[in-house]
């Protein structure tokens, strides 16, 4: 696992793309922080940039740096939740432009994988976690499922997990700093 950590580490520093095992499914990730790589992301998956996508971070301390006012319902909610959830927050600072909703959210999973904690614990900032499909296509629920086109169109393929069948994808749960919550996806 140390050396995949490296290997991903190296390609997200100078604003490469990875596909990944995530704690859900397989991801497609890069620096959160730099906008050409986000850029790459939403090319590669025929995404327009007006659908945001998801972040992974690796604990409530670096939550906090990329999150204005985190509301205290999310520790909550985050520490007895059964499954991955992805909270939307208002307010997300010091990320790409490019990764933010129009309403001004952002949707961020604080990640229990180990290798994913491993990766951003050592490269500092949020990554990118979409699924490794072509927008509107099926989420891949094996690594043997992903579009040869994803796979030719990443800088790097984490080599871990590749027999693994993917789980579910995350609940999402979106907080606003009104205190109001609504589930978008169980």
């Amino acid at each position: 696992m140390k050396e995949e950590i490296e290997n991903a580490y190296a390609v997200l520093k100078r604003g490469g793309t990875i596909l990944y095992p995530t704690d859900t499914v397989w991801g497609i990730g890069c620096d959160a922080t730099n906008p050409e790589a986000v850029d790459k992301v939403y090319n590669l998956k025929k995404r327009s940039d007006t659908k945001s996508m998801i972040c992974l971070v690796s604990d409530f301390k670096m939550l906090n740096e990329y999150v204005e006012n985190v509301p205290e319902v999310a520790y909550d909610i985050l520490k007895y939740a059964k499954k991955p959830t992805t909270i939307i927050y208002d307010d997300p600072i010091r990320v790409a432009e490019n990764i933010i909703a129009e309403d001004n959210s952002l949707a961020i999973r604080v990640t229990k994988d180990e290798f994913c904690k491993k990766l951003l614990q050592k490269f500092r900032r949020p990554l990118v976690s979409t699924s490794a499909n072509i927008s509107g296509e099926q989420t891949p629920k094996s690594f043997t499922e992903i579009d040869p086109l994803i796979l030719e169109g990443v800088d790097y393929i984490v080599n871990l997990q590749r027999d693994k069948k993917s789980g579910k994808p995350s609940s999402i749960i979106k907080l606003k700093n009104d205190g109001s919550v609504k589930v978008i996806r169980q």
